[in-house]
This record gives C-alpha cells, sequence and structure tokens, in this order.
C-alpha cells in the first residue's frame, strides 16, 4: 500500500520548485491533495489538472496568502468541506530578501518574518480545531539550516527559519497528548529553478563544499516530507530533519 493511501494534505507554496515536488510525490504516495497558491491562477488550475488527469487523485488549487490569518483559516475550511478531513498540513511557503544587516531595511525584515514565520502560525492555528477533533495528524514545517546555524546577509531568514524550529517543538509538546505530531524539515543547497539563474561557478563552489558532493533536489526533500507524514514515523515529535547532503554536522 502507497505510504500515504487516502490520507488529505493541505500544502502551502505548492506551484514550483520544494513545494511542488512535495505536492506530486504526496499524490504518488496515494494522498489526495490542495495546495496554495499567491499568484497565477491560470498556472495553479493547470497543474492541478495535469495532476489530476497523471494521478487520478483529488488535487485542489487553492489562492491563498498563508501570512494572512483569515485567509489561512479559510484555505483550511475550503480542503475540510471539500473533503471532510485533513491529515496533513505542511508549511512549505517562504521568501528570501537577503541582505546584510546594516543594509537591510524594516520593510524587507518584516515582509520574511511574516511570510516565512507568521504563515506557520497562521495554517497551524487554522487546522488545530480539525485535528483536535479527529485527534490525529501530522503538521511538518519547512525550516533550513540556515535557521540553525545562521548565515551572513540572511538575518533575517535565519531568525524566520529559527523561530519556525521553536514554535515546532512547542506545538508537539501541546498537541502531542492529541496524537496530533509537528515536525521540522531543515533543506541545504536544493536545487530549483530558482539556483539555475546563480553563476554556475558559485553552484560548483556549494556542491565542493557539501559531503555528498551535489546539491539537493525537491525530491529529497519532498521523500522526507512523506516520511513524517506517514504512519512509518508515528513515533516522532518535535524533531528537526535536516535534509543538506552532510552540510549540517
Amino acid at each position: 500500500m502507497a505510504l500515504l493511501q487516502d490520507k488529505t494534505a493541505l500544502i502551502t507554496g505548492g506551484t514550483r520548485g520544494i513545494g511542488k515536488g512535495i505536492v506530486e510525490r504526496f499524490l504518488e504516495e496515494g494522498a489526495d491533495v490542495a495546495f496554495t497558491y499567491v499568484s497565477s491562477p491560470e498556472k495553479a488550475n493547470a497543474l492541478a489538472a495535469e495532476l489530476i488527469a497523471k494521478t487520478g487523485r483529488k488535487v485542489l488549487a487553492i489562492q491563498s496568502d498563508a501570512s494572512d490569518f483569515n485567509a489561512a483559516q479559510a484555505a483550511v475550511d475550503e480542503v475540510v468541506n471539500a473533503w471532510g478531513k485533513l491529515d496533513v498540513l505542511v508549511n512549505n511557503a517562504g521568501i528570501t530578501k537577503d541582505q546584510l544587516l546594516m543594509r537591510m531595511s524594516e520593510a524587507d525584515f518584516d515582509t520574511v518574518m511574516n511570510t516565512n514565520m507568521k504563515s506557520v502560525f497562521n495554517m497551524t492555528k487554522a487546522v488545530m480545531r480539525t485535528m483536535l477533533k479527529q485527534r490525529s495528524g501530522s503538521i511538518v514545517n519547512m525550516s533550513s539550516i540556515v535557521g540553525v546555524q545562521g548565515n551572513a546577509g540572511q538575518s533575517n531568514y535565519a531568525a524566520s527559519k529559527a523561530a519556525i524550529i521553536g514554535f515546532t517543538k512547542s506545538v508537539a509538546k501541546e498537541l502531542g497528548s492529541r496524537n496530533i505530531r509537528s515536525n521540522v524539515v531543515a533543506p541545504g543547497f536544493i536545487e530549483t529553478e530558482m539556483t539555475n539563474s546563480l553563476d554556475p561557478k558559485v553552484i560548483d563552489e556549494w556542491r565542493a563544499g557539501i559531503p555528498l558532493k551535489r546539491g539537493g533536489t525537491p525530491l529529497d526533500v519532498a521523500n522526507a516530507c512523506v516520511y513524517l507524514a506517514s504512519d512509518l514515523s508515528v513515533y516522532i515529535t518535535g524533531q528537526t530533519l535536516s535534509v543538506c547532503g552532510g552540510m549540517l554536522m
């Protein structure tokens, strides 16, 4: 049997990169999947139609900004109204606005914190009632190794991703007695369409510094999310799983 057979999942930021990879893997493992997007409804709906045709599973594209508290609740309500339950939440939506701290604006700090961290709070609050009623659920939050070890020029991003780890551990302690698990995936250097714009020499330097000598792929991260969403990890909560090829030891 597929690892996520007949589970329902909601994934934020699911139209590209890591988010899209998670959507595809969850469908392959038998889940029905809703994903959120902020803009380009034509692209999102076309992706949903393509995935339905390919997998035969239920797919729902929801235009929603997870950093908006009310929009987050509306997205969860749409999934529950459509499918009657929600087993898995993956908080994947995130952005970067990199700059040295001395040059970073207040707006850039606030925008990154709202999109990366407050969205996790919003979505987790939104799914709590359903998961508490079910007495089951798995919440997977996307952090980064930058949130563990920091990185020059990314103080806002590092702060948001470190906050996610602390938040996740607290939620795990609060909701564990109701059989609701909360865990973190912390990717390292993952090669997506966003990294394609980087200088190839820079990418080669990153790869050389990774013990496994390659950048990660969205599939690598998606497989970790499948594990934490599935019943294989029913005794795991409050943990951070680094998917980084050994960058973080």
